[in-house]
C-alpha cells in the first residue's frame, strides 16, 4: 500500500492544551478503593495510596484529573468524605448499587493528586443537591481561612487552600438515569446559577457544563443548543462523553468510529458557534471531552451484576481486558483529539485504573500497564505543541459507520522551542505494509532520532498480571529520512511514533 502525507511548518491547526491529555477517574468499583488507595498493601505508603499504582500514574504525565464522578457525583454529599475518618458515614452509592465508605474524600484526595503531579478538575452535585452545595465546596477547598468552611478545612490540617480552577457543573445531566435528571432548560438555568456564583467567588474559574451523554442521544445535539442558550456568557466548556467497543467484531468498522466521533465533534462546535452568533456573544466555549474510552469486553454482563448485587463495598466493576486492537483504537482516537484540538481543549480517559482503565491493580497483588497505557503515554509526553495540518494521500475505505476512511491515521505535532516534530501514525490495514513517503516542508535539516512501534501482535493479545510487558513497545526500524522525507515501510495493524530534530 502506496501511503503519502505533507506536512508544513507553518500550517498550525492551534496550540495544544496540554489538558487534552487528562484524566478522569470515580468512587466506582475498584477505581479509588483497591485502585490508588489500598492501606495494607505491601507497596502501600503512610497514607494508604500504592506506590507502584501511582509510579505507572506518573510516568503518563497526566496535567488534570477529573474527580469524584461521574454518576456517582449525583447523589453525593461531599461533606461525608471530610473530618476524622472513624467519624464518617457508609452511604449508599445510588449510581452503581454499592457502599460508600468515604476513606478517601477531597482532602486525600488532593493528598493522592499532589503526589501524582495532577490538576484537579472537579465535579458538584447538581443533581440531588445544588447551588448553595456547590458553593460550600468551593468555598472549602478554595478560601485560604477566616470564614466557616475554610476554617473547617484547616481544622482538618489542611492549610493551605487547594485552588482548584476546574469546575464540573454536574454529570450527564441529559440522562434519565441520573439521579436528579432534568430537561435542558431546567438545567441550563441552575448551571448558569452555579456558574455566575462561582465566578463572583473567582473570575480566574473555568466552568464546564454538561453536554450530551453520547450522540446516540435522543435529545442530541438539541441539548447543547438549549442548554447552552440558558448558560453561554458564564461557562467556558461543554463537555462530551462517548464510549467505543467493537461488539461485531469488525476490525475496520471499529476504527471508523473515529471518523464518527469527529462528526460529534464537528456537530458540537458549530452549535457553539451558532449560540455565540446568536447571543452576539463574546466569549468563547470549548469543547472537553470529559470521558472516553474503550467499554464493551464484559459491559453487558457487568450491567447485569450491578443491578442485582446486594450493596457491596468497591466491588470489581468493569475491569475491562484491553487487547491490541483496542491499543490501535485509541492511538488513533487520540490522534482525531490532536485534530481538533482548536475545539477539543480538555479531554479525560474513563478510568485511570481498574474501571475500564490503562492501569489494572489486583487486591493483595500486582499493578500492570494494559496495552492502551502505550498509546496515551506518548501523547500525554510528546503531544505538547502545536497540532500540525497533514494531508494524507492512502486508500480509503467504506464501513457501517463512516465512508471514505483513510487506512493511514496520521497526526504531527511540533515543539517549535525544542525544534522536535513528533508524528504519530496508525496503518489501519489488515493485511498490506504501507509503504510511507511523508514530504516535510519548511523543516531545516530534518533527522529522526526516537522511533517507537507497536506492531506484531494479535489483535486480541493483552497483558496480565501473569505477563504484564506481553504487548508493549518497542524500538521501530524500517524508517529513515531521503531526501528530507520520512520514508520506509511500515507493519499492517501497527502504531509508530517518529520523532525529528528539524534544525
Amino acid at each position: 500500500m502506496k501511503a503519502r502525507a505533507a506536512v508544513h511548518v507553518d500550517f498550525k491547526i492551534s496550540n495544544i492544551d496540554e489538558r487534552l491529555y487528562s484524566a478522569f477517574i470515580e468512587h466506582m468499583g475498584r477505581a479509588i478503593y483497591g485502585g490508588i488507595y489500598e492501606p495494607g498493601h505491601p507497596q502501600a505508603d503512610a497514607q494508604g495510596f500504592r506506590k507502584d499504582v501511582l509510579k505507572f500514574v506518573q510516568d503518563l504525565k497526566i496535567p488534570a484529573i477529573r474527580y469524584p464522578g461521574g454518576n456517582f457525583v449525583s447523589a453525593y454529599r461531599w461533606e461525608d468524605g471530610i473530618g476524622p475518618k472513624e467519624q464518617r458515614p457508609v452511604r449508599l452509592d445510588l449510581a452503581w448499587r454499592s457502599k460508600e465508605t468515604n476513606q478517601v474524600g477531597i482532602n486525600e484526595f488532593a493528598d493522592w493528586a499532589k503526589l501524582a503531579g495532577i490538576e484537579m478538575m472537579l465535579a458538584v452535585n447538581l443533581g440531588s443537591r445544588g447551588l448553595e452545595e456547590a458553593r460550600n465546596f468551593l468555598e472549602y477547598t478554595n478560601f485560604p481561612s477566616g470564614t466557616s468552611w475554610s476554617d473547617l478545612r484547616q481544622s482538618h490540617g489542611k492549610t493551605d487552600p487547594y485552588q482548584v480552577k476546574m469546575w464540573c457543573l454536574g454529570n450527564e445531566m441529559d440522562g434519565p438515569w441520573q439521579i436528579g435528571h432534568k430537561v435542558a432548560t431546567e438545567y441550563g438555568r441552575l448551571a448558569n446559577e452555579t456558574a455566575k456564583a462561582f465566578k463572583a467567588f473567582d473570575r480566574d474559574i473555568e466552568a464546564i457544563v454538561c453536554g450530551s451523554s453520547n450522540d446516540g442521544m435522543a435529545t442530541y445535539p438539541e441539548w447543547e443548543r438549549e442548554v447552552l442558550e440558558e448558560c453561554y456568557e458564564n461557562v467556558d466548556y461543554i463537555s462530551l462523553h462517548k464510549y467505543f467497543g467493537n461488539k461485531s467484531r469488525d476490525t475496520l468498522n471499529y476504527f471508523g468510529k473515529i471518523e464518527e466521533t469527529g462528526r460529534y465533534i464537528q456537530t458540537i462546535a458549530g452549535t457553539i458557534d451558532y449560540v455565540k452568533s446568536k447571543k452576539r456573544a463574546k466569549n468563547d466555549v470549548h469543547i472537553c471531552f470529559d470521558e472516553w474510552n474503550v467499554w464493551y469486553h464484559i459491559r453487558e454482563e457487568d450491567s447485569h451484576r450491578w443491578r442485582t448485587w446486594d450493596w457491596p463495598e468497591a466491588p470489581a466493576l468493569l475491569e475491562e481486558t484491553y487487547n491490541f486492537e483496542d491499543a490501535l483504537f485509541v492511538a488513533g482516537l487520540l490522534n482525531e483529539f490532536i485534530r481538533r484540538s482548536d475545539r477539543v481543549r480538555i479531554a479525560c480517559i474513563a478510568q485511570l485504573v481498574n474501571v475500564i482503565a490503562p492501569i489494572r491493580a489486583e487486591k493483595n497483588g500486582p499493578a500492570w500497564r494494559q496495552t492502551i497505557y502505550y498509546p496515551y503515554r506518548f501523547a500525554s509526553v510528546y503531544g505538547r505543541g502545536e497540532a500540525l495540518n497533514v494531508a494524507v494521500d492512502a486508500p480509503r475505505y467504506n464501513c457501517h459507520v463512516a465512508d471514505d476512511v483513510s487506512y493511514l491515521d496520521v497526526a504531527a505535532v511540533y515543539d517549535r522551542s525544542a525544534g522536535v516534530l513528533t508524528l504519530f501514525v496508525v496503518n489501519r490495514h489488515l493485511t498490506e505494509r504501507a509503504e510511507l513517503d511523508v514530504s516535510l516542508t519548511g523543516f531545516a535539516r530534518p533527522a529522526l532520532f526516537e522511533h517507537h512501534a507497536m506492531e506484531g501482535y494479535g489483535l486480541h493479545e493483552t497483558n496480565g498480571p501473569d505477563r504484564p510487558d506481553h504487548v508493549v513497545p518497542k524500538l521501530g526500524a524500517g524508517v529513515g529520512i531521503e531526501d528530507g522525507n520520512l520514508k520506509g515501510s511500515v507493519a499492517p495493524l501497527s502504531y509508530h511514533v517518529f520523532r525529528l530534530t528539524t534544525n
